[in-house]
């Protein structure tokens, strides 16, 4: 990961960064990584609006001091910028949008060119002259021209299209299921272990299977082609590329990680033109990438408790003068691990006791499985379960004795949170609480995130990771039955999608009591069967005793889920993108699992476990597996499901949801 010293972009876009648009775009660093040329526009060129989504503008002229770009280190102080509707004159921007113009900023940033560069502690500096509008938007479909002019000459041209709104709502309410990291891979291999087959036949099916509209989301970034969680989140709830690490804003060149060029997302919209309740659910920590992403703005994800308050007010605690004049307005669910955010300390806003803010505001405040179930449905209502992530269903399910000793406790008294909510129990009382703060036909949006599909797939803990998946399959046929249940099923568009991939797939199966037996990492893969030794899955048949004499048999956990998960013959697995690390096929009974350990060198490498070693692709420095480039899976059914079919954009899944609840105005 590259360094922008003086500047504030994160250490992780830089790696995505070039300054020269005649040599590749995809050098690992660039000196903004949306902007080629010495003046740069945000929104950038290729940027489509929904009619009335309001967005900011940053423009910068960059005055590089060294390097291959260098010019005389003095930026262009007098640029002008215009915006010009299909073939008409170019406005100038204080005109066309009725704005006074604002001061200008001036900041000096320095980066790498080049990994050459970085090894030699060569740093290029740049002094850059900048302005910034906020909150302006465009409410007539078309085409746009912005154009920045600067240097004598130079001008750098941003094309925009807003999209035509439809002309009636076709949903009332919105279910929107992330499952984080989630594969057609990864379905698949869950169906394996989930679903009995007889003859290479299943006898049930997940739900996904059984979806009405069945579609595929291209993931990349705006900057570079491998994603991260919260510039995919941004995609989805925006409609709109970002940089990795970026909620909701455009990466720009500035120190301060609040004042990036911000846009409305789908939960700001819709409070903003319904008024309707909005909810926001997620098996890791509340103020995470995905569920953060739905109301909060900043350069960087790690900024978590001005995500949080964020979620509160719609400003951040940090910076307080950029105040976003849209906003969630208060959550009315909010689910989910994190509890550092909300205890009083270092982690909580301003030090605060922040559920008690969220009381002063008017919500409920619960903190385990049995307060969820008794709550009020009338309230607003702030659950927090846990410190950090959730447990994971398999320790929750089937290895319970794993949620002890960890001093998790939401409270902050160093207990144990043994009393955990899995993803549907909060996302079947989400809906309760939705349903009865909805007034008259406001309808309600609600975001559901498995969100450790992809906690587990970097551990390469396959076993957490689907039965996850299996958590979210499960969670999406009983939110299904219980909508139909109270009458609200038809008024209802569910969509499941993933915000990128991990390549893992499933190539053989695995004899575990064979390959322990072996002393030799060649004798250990001879374990690995192919093609007809794959054999048939023994997660779905009740077990006798395994090598370790362990012996799970099921019954609490429900249909669609393995009978057992720790038979002999185990499915293979694995994926490109991963660290040096041993493995065995055996899933880890003692927790989620650690893959790699460092050495003296400062690398990571294998854990000296009794394993084969798996020879990694990723730097040293990595300890994890990393996600992928490939296509994900998009689910849908209800009022609106059938736009979900076909291959498209990520971020068309924002203007395929905004369509069906009509959220564009060509007016306000």
């Amino acid at each position: 990961m590259a360094l922008l010293q003086g500047g504030k972009l994160a250490l992780a876009s830089l790696l995505f960064l070039t300054p020269l648009i005649d040599i590749a775009m995809g050098q690992t660093f660039r000196r903004l990584g949306t902007c080629p040329t010495l003046g740069c526009v945000f929104p950038p060129d290729q940027i489509d609006f929904l009619a009335g989504q309001l967005f900011d503008i940053r423009l910068e002229v960059h005055a590089p001091t060294n390097g291959t770009e260098a010019t005389n280190g003095v930026p262009d102080e007098n640029f002008t910028f215009c915006i010009q509707k299909g073939n008409g004159v170019c406005v100038d921007v204080t005109r066309f949008f009725g704005v006074r113009d604002p001061s200008l900023e001036k900041w000096t940033f320095t980066y790498y060119e080049d990994l050459f560069a970085r090894d030699a502690e060569q740093l290029t500096g740049v002094n850059v002259a900048s302005k910034a509008y906020r909150a302006v938007t465009l409410h007539e479909p078309g085409s746009y021209r912005a154009i920045l002019k600067y240097n004598g000459g130079a001008q750098t041209v941003a094309n925009w299209v807003v999209r035509r709104p439809p002309a009636r709502r076709t949903a009332k309410n919105v279910l929107f299921f992330i499952g984080d990291g989630m594969t057609q891979a990864m379905i698949t291999a869950a169906r394996l272990i989930g679903h009995k087959s007889i003859n290479g036949k299943y006898q049930s099916l997940m739900q996904l299977d059984q979806m009405d509209a069945l579609g595929l989301q291209m993931t990349h970034s705006i900057d570079s082609f491998i994603t991260d969680s919260a510039n995919s989140a941004t995609a989805l709830y925006t409609g709109k590329k970002s940089s990795v690490d970026a909620l909701n804003v455009f990466a720009d060149s500035s120190e301060d990680h609040f004042d990036d060029p911000k846009f409305e997302t789908i939960a700001e919209l819709f409070r903003r033109r319904t008024g309707g309740p909005i909810g926001i659910v997620s098996t890791a920590y509340i103020a995470d990438a995905t569920p953060g992403g739905l109301c909060a703005h900043t350069r960087s994800r790690d900024e978590y408790e001005a995500v949080v308050h964020e979620f509160l007010y719609n400003t951040s605690a940090i910076s307080p003068t950029l105040d976003w004049p849209t906003g969630c307005r208060g959550a009315d669910v909010i689910f989910g691990g994190g509890a550092e955010q909300f205890i009083p300390g270092s982690g909580s806003p301003n030090g605060t006791d922040f559920y008690k803010a969220f009381e002063s505001e008017g919500y409920q405040v619960i903190y385990n499985n049995t307060q969820l179930k008794t709550v009020d449905n009338n309230k607003k209502t702030l659950g927090i379960f846990s410190t950090s992530n959730l447990a994971k269903w398999l320790d929750r399910n089937v290895y319970p004795d794993n949620l002890k000793g960890l001093k998790n406790s939401p409270t902050g008294d160093q207990g144990d949170a043994v009393d955990q909510p899995g993803l549907k129990d909060m996302t079947l009382k989400a809906i309760d609480i939705l349903q009865a703060r909805t007034r008259r036909d406001q309808g309600w949006f609600m975001m559901s995130e498995a969100a450790s599909i992809d906690k587990m797939m970097h551990a390469l803990d396959y076993d957490r990771a689907l039965g996850e998946l299996l958590e979210l399959d499960d969670t999406v046929r009983a939110s299904i039955a219980h909508l139909k249940k109270i009458g609200e099923l038809e008024n209802t568009l569910i969509v499941v999608t993933a915000d990128h991939g991990h390549g893992f797939d499933v190539f053989g199966s695995a004899d575990t009591q064979y390959l322990a037996a072996q002393t030799t990492d060649r004798r250990k893969r001879d374990a690995v069967g192919i093609y007809e030794g794959s054999g048939l899955s023994e997660y779905t048949v009740s077990p006798g005793s395994t090598p370790d004499n362990h012996t799970i048999l099921f019954g609490a956990q429900g249909p669609h889920f393995p009978v057992q998960w720790t038979p002999r013959y185990t499915f293979a697995a694995g994926f490109g993108a991963v660290p040096d690390h041993r493995e065995s096929y055996i899933g880890n009974a003692g927790g989620p699992r650690n893959p790699t350990t460092r050495g003296e060198d400062g690398y990571f490498g294998p854990r000296p476990e009794d394993r084969f070693e798996i020879h990694g692709t990723l730097p040293g420095s990595t300890s994890q597996g990393v996600h992928s480039l490939q296509d994900v899976p998009v689910y849908a059914t209800g009022p609106g499901a059938a736009s979900f079919r076909g291959v498209y954009n990520s971020v068309d899944i924002f203007f395929k949801i905004a369509d069906a609840l009509a959220l564009g105005r060509t007016k306000d």
